[in-house]
């Protein structure tokens, strides 16, 4: 089989699952609070090296070519989005990049968990409950969820408090992160830990919320749209070189393997 069809295929391949991501992130350019995936490549070594078949089977310049790429571990981009004027008094924005609100996620089973989000888009749901957009329980401090009682129209504050009437009755529990690698994305905007729970909760003194306004998607339309193009240039070019291989291949056995 000729090398160059597999090197071609790992292109391909690679460059297929870039392109998926970068099309979902640029799905959701519109998507409060949304942290974009970033795609990473990695360089597969030769056969010979991967398999470590010594010196037997090593090619110096097969070596050299490599084994094409691989897909690496993704990331998440947490750099803070920009911020946008609602007017809604449910409405906060995180001002630091490493913290997050806490919601409740249960389970299929029922068993309730604790899971973070940036969207601060809330609202008060038919039991007088705190939740996100998509039904999600806001929590306090205690882990315990916010329930909103009483007449008059609630607000929260820069320091997380939900306020009746200026009256505080609950704060909101945000959650600062020390390591924003060991997040991993849950769906709906919610994240949670890949590991033990190392969550660490920030000081009321410490919190710092914009009321009345939303943290942007951080995807930037142009930019997510100017990468989807390059990635769909490059599985079209690999594509392509898979093409040429196999011309190179025909010619090769139907024409100068001609016996006259």
């Amino acid at each position: 089989m000729n090398y160059g069809l597999y090197l071609s295929a790992s292109g391909v391949l690679t460059n297929t699952y870039r392109q998926d991501v970068f099309a979902n992130n640029l799905a959701n350019v519109e998507t409060n609070g949304f942290k974009p995936d970033v795609p990473m490549l990695r360089q597969r070594d030769a056969e010979s090296v991967e398999d470590q078949l010594g010196f037997d089977v090593s090619n110096e310049i097969m070596d050299k070519l490599g084994g094409g790429a691989l897909a690496a571990k993704q990331r998440i981009n947490f750099a803070p989005g920009s911020l946008k004027a609602t007017g809604n008094p449910l409405d906060v924005a995180l001002i630091e990049k490493n913290q997050f609100f806490a919601v409740q996620e249960v389970d299929a089973s029922g068993q309730a968990t604790v899971a973070l989000t940036r969207n601060g888009q809330f609202t008060r749901n038919d039991a007088g409950e705190l939740v996100t957009m998509t039904g999600k329980r806001v929590l306090d401090n205690s882990d315990q969820p916010i329930v909103i009682e009483g007449p008059g129209e609630p607000t929260i504050d820069s320091a997380g408090n939900v306020l009746i009437n200026g009256q505080p009755i609950a704060q909101l529990q945000v959650t600062s992160v020390t390591d924003l690698d060991g997040l991993q994305k849950r769906g709906e905007g919610l994240f949670t830990f890949k590991g033990e729970d190392i969550r660490q909760p920030v000081n009321a003194e410490t919190i710092d919320l914009k009321q009345g306004y939303l943290e942007s998607s951080g995807t930037n339309a142009i930019t997510a749209m100017m990468n989807v193009v390059a990635a769909s240039k490059a599985v079209t070019s690999n594509a392509n070189m898979i093409r040429y291989h196999d011309q190179v291949l025909d010619r090769a056995v139907n024409t100068l393997g001609r016996v006259s």
